[in-house]
């Protein structure tokens, strides 16, 4: 594999990806404003047709008095843990080690908020009811993630989800969802967004992930915690003046795509049964339980990589780019079904992954004979 392209070049040259929506251009706000008529006014300042038609439609869908559109996740997050601590006057709150809070947004809680996080669980597994009971700590609000992205998107029980409810309620708890990828799980729990979102005191989902907008998020509650959204989110400097390219862009995609999040799921399902025949290749869940899973190397970084590399040369048909080592032997990348995986020739990506497999053996045999 001397003199072979890194596996981002690799990747960039591909034909077929199977992973997401496609390519983040300049072409996905055009088709999103081809039909938008050129009279359509912007938003000002969180007023406007534009803005309150769709908070008013996400509201709908989550079963919540109001909903508020913001530039970001990290942004409405932070805001919804502060409202809850603020109404209980007290700054703690309870969220899995592997939170996007606590691992992605240099601890924007603590240091803008001076909220003081409690880490619920083992990082490789669920929160559980278990785990909220024997909490040591009082707080304000626990926050679930649904699925929980960093273990491969896994996805408590239904009634253990409807168990930790009642128990927050029963005992003063307000419950946010980081619903980033909420209606991805749709199909395994087999329930609305509505129903799901009953069980929880506030709720954000994302409007790039699954639904592939520009940017943007949606927070949903009662009419009085939205109400206090909106301060904090001018106080956050998220009150921009016009958000209507983001609003669009979120509106059109999420028409599109809503209702194929059944199909998203289903070809995790199917090719994660293909991946987990891979010589030295398991995924994570098993069983995908939304569109997303993860892909585990027993092999370092450093020597999946040209695999990786050559496979997409050779096939045409990309995975991912995005390589990290677990240890050092072994590594991962994730995976999250959109668009793309529909176009690929089904017997084309058997041909890709009997190629994986023949040089995952051809790599293990080769490092066992040093």
């Amino acid at each position: 594999m001397n003199g072979q392209k890194s596996v981002q070049e690799a990747f960039n040259e591909t034909t077929y990806r199977i992973v997401g929506h496609g390519n983040r251009d300049v072409q996905v706000l055009k088709e999103a404003f081809e039909a938008v008529e050129n009279s359509t006014a912007s938003d000002i300042y969180g007023s406007g047709k534009v803005i309150e038609d769709f908070q008013s439609e996400m509201a709908k869908l989550l079963g919540k008095e109001t909903a508020v559109f913001f530039p970001s996740g990290t942004m409405a997050q932070q805001i919804a843990l502060r409202i809850w601590c603020d109404e209980k006057g007290l700054k703690r709150v309870a969220y899995h080690p592997l939170c996007h809070l606590e691992i992605h947004e240099q601890d924007g809680l603590k240091e803008l908020h001076q909220i003081e996080p409690v880490l619920l669980a083992d990082k490789n597994r669920l929160i559980t009811l278990e785990d909220v009971l024997h909490m040591k700590e009082d707080i304000a609000c626990l926050l679930l993630e649904l699925p929980q992205r960093e273990i491969g998107g896994q996805l408590p029980d239904y009634k253990e989800l409807e168990a930790i409810s009642a128990h927050c309620r029963a005992h003063g708890i307000k419950l946010h969802l980081d619903g980033a990828r909420l209606l991805e799980t749709l199909p395994y729990y087999g329930k609305t967004a509505a129903e799901i979102c009953a069980l929880f005191d506030s709720v954000y989902i994302s409007l790039y992930k699954g639904i592939g907008g520009i940017a943007g998020a949606v927070l949903a509650g009662s009419e009085a915690f939205t109400n206090q959204s909106k301060i904090w989110k001018r106080r956050h400097g998220g009150d921009l003046i016009s958000l209507y390219p983001y609003i669009i862009s979120s509106d059109y995609y999420f028409r599109q795509r809503v209702d194929k999040m059944q199909q998203y799921y289903e070809g995790a399902k199917e090719l994660a049964v293909w991946v987990n025949q891979c010589h030295a290749i398991t995924t994570l869940p098993v069983q995908p339980v939304s569109n997303m899973f993860h892909m585990h190397f027993q092999m370092s970084k450093e020597n999946i990589e040209p695999i990786l590399s050559a496979v997409y040369e050779a096939t045409g048909i990309g995975l991912s780019a995005a390589i990290r080592p677990t240890g050092d032997y072994t590594s991962y990348c994730e995976i999250s079904m959109g668009d793309k995986y529909a176009e690929i020739p089904k017997e084309e990506v058997k041909g890709f992954l009997l190629l994986l497999d023949k040089l995952m053996r051809e790599s293990s045999s080769e490092q066992r004979s040093k």
